[in-house]
């Protein structure tokens, strides 16, 4: 049956919509694109992230429209970053977690860059398109770490490393759900551990290293995924394939729907090499202030 929140979960729930209205009124006016990222739910991720502290949550938001003012990355374009993803290092799943959440793939053994900028800008077009795909209601990410054939020659450095921790605690705040590390080397260890010290503590709770053929690790991956749907380099029962050309397919088909949420126009755009899709790239229309409305 429905279970009946208490008082006490109705006063928190009433005063945090007090502090979500508070915020808004003290980050207004907004317009643009701006208006369309502060939806409530946007909020209320920024006032968790500085437990409910409307002021501390202020300025973190803040930061986070100048940053996205400038480094736009709801305009980052498959075609800019697919050369990026040719091995699948990164990669969106074709299934969910049990919550519902959209599941990132990351492969690090297949690491095939050494461009800082390059790789940073991958993984922020990926986030942007796992939000995309959230379901309705749901506002986390679940991430699938395989360290099958990693070693300390495609570990990316650790100056990367802190950049991309910054831009993921900053300006993605309570977006990850959780983070599976599958079977790490011990060498790894000992770089997490000093990842470990720019993590947030809220961040780091979230991180679950797990083993093969070690039952705790075999029932928390059970309780999370369903085997069926889960890849055998996870301990699952699925096979995982990346496919290059179908999965640049799929992301142009997802620019599209970005353009229609940002309120962009579409423009035609050279094909890249390696797949065969049309591109686009897309630029501010003039009416997106009413689309947010």
């Amino acid at each position: 049956m429905f279970k009946r929140r208490n008082a006490h979960q109705l006063d928190d729930g009433s005063q945090h919509d007090n502090k979500v209205r508070e915020l808004r009124s003290a980050i207004e006016p907004l317009s643009g694109q701006s208006l369309v990222f502060c939806s409530d739910a946007s909020l209320r991720r920024y006032l968790a992230a500085r437990n409910w502290n409307v002021e501390k949550a202020k300025k973190m938001l803040e930061e986070t429209l100048k940053w996205r003012s400038t480094y736009k990355p709801q305009e980052i374009r498959w075609n800019q970053v697919a050369h990026e993803g040719e091995t699948g290092k990164v990669s969106r799943a074709s299934f969910h977690d049990r919550q519902g959440r959209v599941v990132l793939i990351m492969r690090p053994a297949l690491q095939n860059s050494t461009s800082a900028e390059g790789n940073i800008k991958h993984l922020v077009y990926l986030l942007e398109n796992a939000i995309l795909n959230l379901p309705k209601g749901q506002e986390q990410m679940s991430w699938l770490i395989d360290f099958t054939g990693w070693s300390m020659a495609a570990n990316v450095p650790m100056k990367t490393t802190r950049e991309i921790v910054y831009i993921l605690q900053n300006h993605y705040p309570e977006r990850l759900g959780i983070a599976f590390l599958y079977n790490p080397p011990r060498l790894f260890q000992a770089v997490y551990r000093a990842v470990q010290y720019f993590l947030d503590p809220c961040t780091a709770q979230k991180v679950k290293f797990v083993y093969p053929k070690d039952k705790t690790s075999d029932e928390l991956m059970i309780s999370h995924f369903d085997v069926e749907n889960l890849p055998k380099e996870f301990g699952g029962e699925a096979t995982l394939e990346y496919d290059h050309e179908e999965f640049s397919k799929q992301m142009c088909e997802d620019d599209v729907k970005t353009a229609k949420f940002w309120g962009l126009e579409e423009k035609q755009y050279p094909k890249p090499n390696g797949f065969s899709p049309a591109d686009v790239v897309l630029e501010p229309a003039n009416s997106l202030a009413s689309a947010a409305s």
